[in-house]
């Protein structure tokens, strides 16, 4: 989905309260009823919740569409289930899905959703504990029987016993609401039932005036070889409008007017860290006039990326999927061997077995791109769930010394610049490069303004064409390891091409010829050359938002720059001082990082990890910093951060 908006950017502190209090008068239908009340609202927190097997992915991602559609800003956080397929109705096969849109700049999912969809006992509990005294839940009566009950330990209804009675309980019967609307259709009961999530989808569409020709062009593209699954799915969303429009239980419809205030002039679509990622690196073999090669092997969360750039190969695009994670970085080197701008993705126990072949790219200096797409380890570990527990593999993770450059997205949107800039250095300085992002960012979404092809920075690069050297003798000859005195690069010399033949491999090589060498001061020169390279990489200084002259910095890097944001506009708009900064490369760091820490009495760093950057920044500038960290798979809370940032102010 794509928007237009024309009206001047402006920021604004994201609230802590939903309702404005503006409401419109009711208004009378063409029929001479009355309509229901309509409020304004600023912002909405919604989450879908129910078995991995309801469709709550597809249903929040079809309101998200609408959504962006509309013109509001957004982010996202759907929470899929580590099972491929737990068993249905229990607590880890609950799959949900939150959206957070509103009329004003937001930075995350919110911390707690204003309307709850349950579809079934297990979501209900799994996520209560979420809910806000006073907010809406909406629950499907139909699946709170005995037996769905018992599964998740409920001894007696919780829509009976007075449990919920701080809340607005809005018991509605979606699964048989959907059977009775789609019995012309001749569908069984279960692939009737199949349907509840689009009853469910067209009751929220009312309820937040949300498009609807959008999600019915979809479901009729979707199934077009299925047109009666097409039709039926179209008809439970009609009839989930119709019933919050008739029903009297929902009294009151809302509205979030377009966040035009909230952006730049532009063209404007929703996407995800995965699909700006993907759209970033296709970019990036344009703007360097190159192939673009993934050599990758599938692996949550970074699976996504393998899919996309399977669909471009109009752009020059070739993806393999390999056997194994070895094998996929292994086709990738040979792409760079080859002149290929490569690519390989996967996820923190792929970046283990990958480990070998990182370290001979650092050897052969050849441009990489390690698209690490973080989720939670050790091993297995959370394979849905988000973490940044890589910075210190990305980092250190490699026998010997094999310095590699660290660049991290902060938004989904991020997403696309910071793989153009990993991009830019890999091109410029001959070297693999990590990009972190994490299963938060991968699958959040947010709005992206598509950016005009001509603000893209010009990543073409010089290929050898030559002999560059001249012995003793006279005799003209290719060096593979005569470097660019700026960037220490050596030359890329595509296979082939006459007069550069050289020798290549993972033994180390000698300084100039790139022939095999044991000697030891060489080995120390080119040990210390590789590091010199990775220390000269050109990145931006660190900028520091300080409006105030704070005592207390929060500095941040990846995925936690929404919630970090999102804290410090409300200590700001309560009176307090702080500044904030934020990371994009973690190696080389800023040049002016020390400067920017001793400046400061206190420096919090909250990572979703125990403190690796923390240690890092320890090390490097002996400075102490004050660590804040969570490791349950799940992101920053902004009022979780805005307590722990306030105690670091008053201490």
């Amino acid at each position: 989905m794509t928007s237009q908006v024309s009206s001047p950017a402006g920021k604004t502190d994201e609230p802590s309260e939903a309702v404005v209090g503006e409401q419109r008068a009711p208004q009378s239908d063409r029929t001479g009823a009355t309509e229901k009340e309509i409020r304004r609202l600023d912002r909405v927190i919604i989450r879908f919740a129910g078995d991995s097997g309801d469709g709550m992915q597809l249903t929040g991602d079809r309101f998200t569409s609408e959504t962006a559609s509309f013109g509001n800003d957004l982010s996202t956080l759907p929470n899929f289930p580590a099972e491929i397929r737990a068993p249905a109705g229990t607590l880890p096969g609950v799959s949900s899905f939150q959206l957070h849109f509103a009329d004003h700049d937001i930075l995350t999912p919110g911390d707690a959703p204003n309307v709850l969809v349950a579809m079934n006992p297990a979501a209900l509990k799994a996520n209560i504990a979420d809910v806000p005294r006073g907010a809406d839940i909406i629950v499907n009566t139909d699946e709170f029987t005995k037996r769905p009950m018992a599964k998740v330990g409920y001894e007696t209804s919780p829509l009976e016993d007075g449990s919920l009675d701080a809340y607005n309980v809005h018991p509605v019967p979606l699964t048989t609401l959907t059977i009775e609307a789609l019995k012309e259709f001749g569908l069984s009961r279960k692939e009737a039932e199949r349907s509840k999530n689009m009853f469910a989808l067209g009751l929220l569409s009312w309820m937040y005036n949300r498009p609807t020709e959008g999600t019915e062009k979809f479901l009729r593209s979707k199934f077009a070889k299925k047109p009666v699954i097409a039709e039926a799915n179209v008809a439970a969303f009609r009839a989930g409008w119709n019933f919050g429009e008739t029903t009297e239980d929902f009294a009151v419809s809302y509205e979030v007017a377009p966040a035009s205030q909230a952006f730049p002039t532009g063209t404007y679509r929703n996407i995800s860290g995965n699909l700006a990622l993907s759209y970033g690196l296709i970019a990036a073999g344009r703007q360097a006039d190159l192939p673009l090669y993934l050599g990758s092997y599938p692996i949550t969360p970074a699976s996504d990326i393998l899919h996309e750039l399977s669909r471009h190969k109009n752009f020059g695009v070739r993806t393999f999927q390999a056997e194994d994670e070895i094998a996929g970085i292994g086709a990738a080197l040979g792409a760079a061997f080859g002149g290929s701008l490569a690519v390989t993705t996967t996820s923190g126990p792929g970046v283990a077995l990958k480990s070998e072949t990182i370290g001979l790219a650092v050897s052969l200096e050849l441009p990489l791109l390690i698209i690490d797409i973080q989720r939670g380890g050790p091993s297995t570990g959370l394979p849905t769930k988000t973490e940044q527990a890589d910075l210190l593999q990305a980092m250190y993770g490699r026998n010997g010394e094999a310095p590699v450059p660290i660049v991290a997205p902060r938004t989904p949107a991020d997403c696309f610049d910071a793989a153009l800039d990993a991009a830019r250095i890999a091109l410029t300085y001959r070297t693999p490069v990590f990009l972190l992002s994490d299963g938060y960012l991968a699958n959040g979404s947010e709005p992206w303004r598509i950016p005009e092809a001509d603000s893209l920075p010009d990543l073409r690069t010089r290929f050898a064409t030559g002999p560059n050297h001249e012995l003793a003798d006279g005799t003209e000859v290719f060096w593979p390891y005569k470097r660019d005195p700026e960037t220490l690069a050596r030359p890329w010399a595509v296979p082939g091409t006459p007069g550069l033949e050289h020798r290549i491999g993972g033994i180390e090589k000698q300084d100039g010829t790139g022939n095999i060498s044991y000697d030891p001061a060489n080995h120390d020169f080119m040990v210390r050359t590789r590091q010199a390279k990775v220390d000269g990489v050109v990145v931006p200084d660190l900028e520091v938002d300080d409006p105030a002259g704070a005592t207390t910095l929060v500095l941040g890097w990846g995925s936690t720059y929404g919630p970090i944001t999102a804290a410090v506009r409300r200590l700001r708009a309560s009176g307090e001082t702080i500044a904030q900064a934020h990371l994009r490369h973690l190696n080389p760091f800023p040049k002016n990082l020390g400067d920017v820490l001793k400046r400061y009495d206190r420096v919090v760093v909250p990572e979703m990890n125990l403190g690796q950057l923390a240690m890092l920044l320890r090390a490097r500038y002996l400075v102490d910093v004050q660590s804040y960290n969570q490791v349950n798979g799940m992101p920053f809370k902004a009022e979780q951060l805005a307590t722990v940032l306030r105690e670091a102010i008053d201490a």
